[in-house]
């Protein structure tokens, strides 16, 4: 089975999509948007119907101290908006704290250019969300 892994933001949404075995996490694509969240929730559909996906993990924002704060309330309302749009198809919460440092951190490692690094850094977000996801489910086998 696929899972969708989801790194929203404003501007930026990151998709990443599992192997079929739920093992691995790998990028997908980058929806860039501004003022309508028709379009890229549109898109999500799209993908999670290409890949057959039955489970959406979206990243969830939270302080350091655990609260959530107004990032955390948007990221509730796209959720929200999502689970509209999606029937048979399960949306999980997931701590998403550090996902963007750990995501810039790799890519200073690979050397990115700075340039390039808005185009992907949302996608490895999304990576690292998901991939922490099936670590853990495979933990609980």
């Amino acid at each position: 089975m696929r899972i969708i892994g989801i790194d929203y933001g404003d501007s930026r949404i990151g998709i990443a999509v599992s192997d079929p075995l739920g093992w691995t996490a790998q990028g997908v694509e980058t929806i860039n948007w501004r003022n309508n969240i028709e379009e890229p929730i549109e898109r999500i559909l799209q993908i999670i119907n290409h890949y057959g996906a039955k489970k959406v993990i979206v990243g969830f924002p939270r302080n350091m101290n655990g609260t959530i704060g107004p990032r955390g309330e948007k990221t509730n309302e796209f959720i929200e908006l999502l689970k509209s749009r999606l029937e048979d198809i399960e949306i999980i919460k997931w701590d998403e704290r550090l996902s963007t440092v750990a995501a810039n951190k790799t890519m200073i490692e690979l050397g990115v250019k700075k340039s390039k690094k808005k185009q992907v850094i949302d996608q490895i977000a999304a990576v690292y969300i998901l991939q922490g996801y099936l670590d853990a489910m495979a933990l609980k086998d």
